[in-house]
């Protein structure tokens, strides 16, 4: 009897196996075995290996959209370099339009103020963000669309009590000061599925109504392709069109709250039945976030350490035994790490973005692109889980890499594909077992988001 699908898959080898064809009804896969027999769509996947689509388990989609739009500052070396990109751009933009620029990477004694801003661009309001996302830069005419005083602790000021416009950890203020229509997650959303991307989850910790309203208005109009898992604040509420994932927490390591107030939000949590998810990218952050869990009663199965940038082998036992998993951003060590090794002491090199020794220890370890502050191809980020080399081909502590079915793992693409479960699916154009050895480039051939080929290069 032949099946009525909504597409089959022909001439696949699941996970690198056996040659089969998949046949897929109503978004879920509904038989896999040689020769089936169905009627409607039909892909031939000519031999290729296919796998579980790639979850990116931590980026900023709003935030990664807004910075494809604006001028990447990543690669100035000096003040001279900014200048001379900035009014480039500007050259370009009609009047009256915002400048807006992100990836700004300077030390703290050379961070420029308004009247340093002013130099490089006056005629029109521009607003610059930095390499870690934490601080906004704003000319004078940037400052005049804010409104005037009182200020919010966010905004530094000066001696005479003006801004000097630099604004540390303000993004809700902002927001709320400049309104602006959101970027369109269009573009974006697509080249995720050309790395074979089928599902993402969105750490920003400012989501609350608004952004849900935002997030459900991309998925119902097809905007977004992916799946979707947002973490946020308390006030986050449920969809049909996301998954509501932890709360997530957010503080410097400079200005810590104190541990009861956040345990009381970790309660918050318990209650709306959510698990915690908490910013930890200094050994300080991470020591506060398992105090806090302690004051709130213990961590849960679920919650989550984001980034896990820094963290001593002393702690990996206490983490292991609370349950805690790791989400981890191991394109780092390509796109920082050279930047690493010139500036942090060898002996602190071994703690940083650890791979290897978290397996080891026991610990569930997961990865996300951590876009826009990280690139957003997964591949890249699972050859340098391999390699452990920086983009100039330094080696970074080689014992932390691990092997392709744990890289291909962080990103929750190595499970097998069984009869009823979700038809997100990567259809590759290397085998599995080259890629073992080596991943040079992109090697997604189609991607399949709940049954609809949303992605081919053919």
């Amino acid at each position: 009897m032949t099946r009525s699908a909504d597409l089959t898959l022909r001439n696949v080898r699941p996970n690198g196996g056996a040659l089969c064809d998949i046949v897929i009804v109503a978004g879920f896969i509904a038989a896999i075995g040689p020769n089936l027999l169905a009627s409607g769509m039909e892909i031939d996947g000519e031999g290729r290996d296919i796998i579980p689509g790639l979850h990116d388990h931590h980026l900023h989609l709003f935030a990664t959209a807004a910075r494809k739009a604006s001028v990447d500052l990543s690669e100035c070396g000096d003040l001279d370099a900014l200048c001379v990109a900035l009014r480039q751009h500007s050259a370009g933009l009609p009047p009256g339009a915002w400048l807006r620029a992100a990836g700004l990477n300077v030390t703290d004694s050379s961070v420029p103020d308004r009247h340093r801003l002013d130099l490089w661009v006056s005629e029109r309001p521009m607003r610059i963000q930095d390499r870690t996302g934490a601080l906004w830069l704003l000319n004078s005419l940037a400052l005049d669309a804010i409104g005037s005083a009182p200020w919010p602790d966010c905004v530094e000021c000066d001696a005479a009590s003006c801004p000097t416009g630099r604004i540390w950890r303000g993004d809700d203020w902002l927001r709320s000061v400049l309104p602006a229509q959101p970027p369109s997650l269009h573009n974006l959303s697509r080249e995720l599925a050309a790395f074979g991307v089928t599902s993402v989850t969105d750490a920003s910790v400012t989501n609350g109504h608004q952004e849900a309203t935002l997030f459900d208005a991309a998925r119902q109009s097809g905007d977004l392709l992916q799946k979707l898992t947002i973490m946020g604040r308390e006030d986050l509420p449920s969809s049909q069109y996301f998954e509501r994932g932890p709360l997530k927490l957010l503080y410097d390591e400079t200005d810590l709250p104190e541990i009861a107030d956040v345990a009381a939000r970790i309660n918050v949590a318990r209650q709306q039945g959510r698990f915690v998810a908490a910013h930890c990218v200094t050994l300080g952050e991470l020591l506060f976030f398992l105090a806090a869990l302690d004051a709130a009663g213990g961590a849960k199965p679920g919650d989550r350490i984001e980034h896990g940038s820094v963290i001593p082998q002393s702690l990996l036992a206490d983490i292991s035994a609370a349950g805690l998993c790791v989400v981890t951003q191991p394109g780092f060590i390509h796109t920082r790490g050279d930047r690493y090794l010139a500036t942090i002491e060898p002996h602190s090199l071994t703690d940083l973005y650890r791979l290897r020794s978290l397996y080891d220890a026991g610990i569930e370890v997961l990865a996300g692109s951590d876009a826009p502050y990280g690139n957003i191809d997964p591949w890249q980020a699972i050859s340098t889980a391999m390699t452990r080399t920086t983009a100039t081909g330094r080696v970074f502590d080689q014992s932390e890499s691990v092997p392709f079915d744990r890289a291909l793992g962080l990103f929750s693409a190595n499970r097998p594909i069984t009869n009823g479960m979700a038809a997100d699916l990567c259809l590759l154009s290397v085998p599995l077992a080259e890629l073992a050895q080596s991943v040079r480039q992109n090697p997604v051939a189609a991607t399949i988001i709940n049954g609809i080929c949303v992605h081919s290069t053919n």
